[in-house]
Order: structure tokens, then sequence, then C-alpha cells
């Protein structure tokens, strides 16, 4: 009765026991003397050794952390994976996942991506010895035609940011791995864990940055990898040790508390940002909206044949020009001008000025990363309320909209 009711028509039902393992899962009370319901903050950095190399698990925080350790556990159960490994940042994750190749080795990428991971391949990557070919995933061939002998890593976002593409997972690891060697990384942010498990499409990694929607609280920066893979795991644990880029225990805490309601924001970001879209596709003032829960988006069908739902992830085109786009964002009062989303609270930007600057404007322009291209995360908000700032910002971007009919 209760997976009936929480589906949405035509997704994948929701995972069975998701709350109860993101409440439960590496929680247990009895791993601490006192028998804390709520994991504590261990702040030690060093711990105490029966003897010399006989420790209780934990010898040096950077190895590992009882907090730390208590949230990769939650997160590994999430993901249905046996392992996760947690990160000072989303691109520290992906900077530990490349430090799993070596010179000389290619990489495939998504070409619509996060402009945090383009600016890392094409300008970091490609100065220590790595090649990186952007391409676009939607088309499956495309990503058959470009594996060569030297490609080691083929990285997916999914939806893409900012367009908000889909690409099949299933479908590319069935490629991938018809080549030896070759690892499937998918950049799984936009998602959670709760609308999507890439592992269980055959994806070797499941990354995220958990500052967006695992937090949700836009109060941690942190980067998760999960993973099957036991021989994996052991040359990524080592990597996370030797290179260092670790989340305080603080963070750990944090966002291990933000996993407890993970699920219920995710079904309200799912229902506001479906309510918007619906409004904004019907007003005349936007040419285009761009959201994967919409039978519009192309790839709408693989959407609900891979996922659960839709996050709080919008991208629209405003009519008009950038004096149009600009405006539009001045004027909105409960969406906050700012980067990032996942949070609780409803944020817009504009990619092409802000998240998306470091991406070569050429490559913005076949992207559609245009002047008149917004992105909102839709928060938790009243969705009425929502609705009637957007309908506020657009008629004071565009007075008269028919002019641009």
């Amino acid at each position: 009765m209760e997976n009936a009711k929480q589906r949405h028509a035509g997704f994948l039902p929701p995972f069975r026991h998701f709350a109860t393992q993101a409440i439960h899962a590496g929680q247990e009370p009895e791993q601490w003397k006192s028998l804390a319901v709520v994991p504590p903050i261990s702040l030690a950095t060093t711990f105490k050794q029966q003897a010399p190399g006989q420790h209780s698990g934990f010898e040096y925080s950077r190895c590992g952390n009882p907090t730390r350790d208590c949230m990769e556990k939650a997160v590994a159960a999430l993901d249905g994976a046996k392992y996760c490994l947690s990160y000072a940042s989303g691109l520290a994750a992906t900077v530990n996942i490349a430090h799993l190749l070596k010179a000389g080795d290619t990489v495939v990428c998504t070409d619509d991506v996060y402009g945090g991971t383009n600016r890392y391949f094409r300008s970091i990557a490609s100065e220590m010895g790595l090649k990186t070919i952007f391409v676009d995933c939607t088309k499956l061939e495309n990503l058959k035609a470009a594996i060569t002998p030297e490609t080691k890593l083929v990285w997916i976002e999914t939806p893409s940011n900012p367009t908000l593409k889909v690409v099949d997972i299933q479908g590319c690891a069935d490629i991938v791995h018809k080549h030896k060697g070759v690892i499937l990384a998918v950049d799984n942010t936009f998602m959670s864990a709760y609308f999507q498990r890439p592992l269980s499409l055959g994806a070797d990694i499941c990354m995220y940055s958990a500052t967006k929607y695992m937090n949700g609280h836009s109060d941690v920066v942190m980067g998760l990898v999960s993973v099957n893979d036991d021989n994996l795991h052991e040359r990524l644990r080592f990597l996370q040790y030797s290179l260092g880029a670790v989340p305080s225990a603080f963070d750990c805490y944090l966002c291990n508390r933000g996993l407890k309601t993970l699920q219920i924001r995710m079904k309200q970001h799912f229902h506001n940002a479906l309510t918007i879209a619906k409004y904004l596709e019907s007003d005349p003032r936007v040419e285009k909206v761009l959201f994967p829960g919409l039978p519009s988006h192309p790839q709408y069908e693989l959407m609900q044949r891979q996922c659960t739902g839709c996050p709080g992830m919008i991208s629209f085109y405003i009519k008009g020009n950038l004096e149009n786009a600009s405006t539009f964002l001045k004027n909105l009062k409960l969406f906050t001008l700012a980067e990032s989303l996942g949070g609780y609270e409803s944020l817009a930007e504009h990619p092409a000025i802000m998240t998306h600057a470091s991406v070569p404007k050429a490559d913005r322009e076949v992207l559609g990363i245009s002047d008149t291209l917004i992105r909102m995360s839709v928060g938790l908000e009243d969705s009425e309320d929502l609705l009637e700032d957007l309908d506020q910002a657009l008629k004071a971007a565009i007075p008269d909209y028919r002019i641009y009919n």
C-alpha cells in the first residue's frame, strides 16, 4: 500500500527499506560505551593503541574516524553498495578517482557536465598527462566510438548540469564493460541515492557532491564515492588515506544527520519541481523548459526506466536576451540568487556567468548554455509561494511578453 502511494506514475517503485536504512544503518548505539542513540562527534585526531600496531579499528583520523565511519556505512546502504568513502568535497572525490589512472590514459566524459568537473579534466588533469574527450553520451554510439585502448575511465553525469540531459547508465555500462580495465563512474549528485542507484545499473563508481541533496542543508562541503568491487575499494581507500582530502568529523555528523530526512526531502523536492515545471512550460514568457519529469523532455521515458523520481532541478530559457534573464534573477524574492543546489531553500543562477563560466564560450554555445538559460534548485517552501515569486519576477523581466511572440 505504502509503495503504491509513494510511487509516481511511470517511474520505478521506491527502493525498499530506504528510510529505515537511512536512520539505522551504521548507527548502532552498541558501538559506543555510552550507548548514545545519536552517533557522537569524534574530534580526536589520534587513538590509543593497546600495543604497537594493535588498535581498535582507528589509529589516525585521516585514515579513519568513528563519526565518518558511521556516515560512510549509512551511505553505502542507501546506494546498495558494499563500501562508501568520503572526501573533503565533490571535486576532491573526483581527483581521487582520477588518481586511479596514470599519465597517457584517456578519460571519456559527458560533454554537458558540472563546470568544476569540466575545468578539472580540461585544465588540471591534462597537465598531469591525462587526455579527456568530451562526448554527448545521450547517444550511445558516440560513447562507443570514443573508447580507445587508452581509455581507462568513462565519466557520466545524469541528469547533466545544467541542461539536464539524461544518460542511459545501463547502456553505457554494457558498452564500457566490453573493454577490460575501463571504469564507469557516474556523478549522481543531482539525483541523490533516493532517486537513482547507478551501481545497480552497472556503474563501477557512484559519486556525489554531498554538499547538495545528500546533506541537503547548504552547510557542508563534502564528496562521497560508493563501490562494490573489493579491489577498487582498496585502491580508493589507499588514495583517500594517502592524498588526505578527507572531511571533518563535524561535517560527517551533519551529513549523517541530513541522510535521516533524505527520503521526505526528495519527495517534496519532486512535488515542488514538477508543479513549477508545468507552470513554466505554460507561461508565454518562457521559451523552453528542461525538466526530466515532463513528458516533453527527450529522455523522459529513459528517466522513468532507471529512476524512482526526479529531483528539484529545473533549467529553462527565458524569452529575450541577457538583460531579460538578469532582470528576472534580480527580481526574485524567495529564490536566492546563488550557486550550488540541493538544499532546503530555493536557489536560482545563471550558468553562463556563474557555475559554468570556466567552460569555453564556444563549448557553452554548442551545449546550449546561452545567455537566456536559467538553472533553478527548487527547495521545500510552499509551492504556491514559489509560483507567486516566479510570476512576479517574470513580469518584471518581460512586462509585455507579446513582443517576443
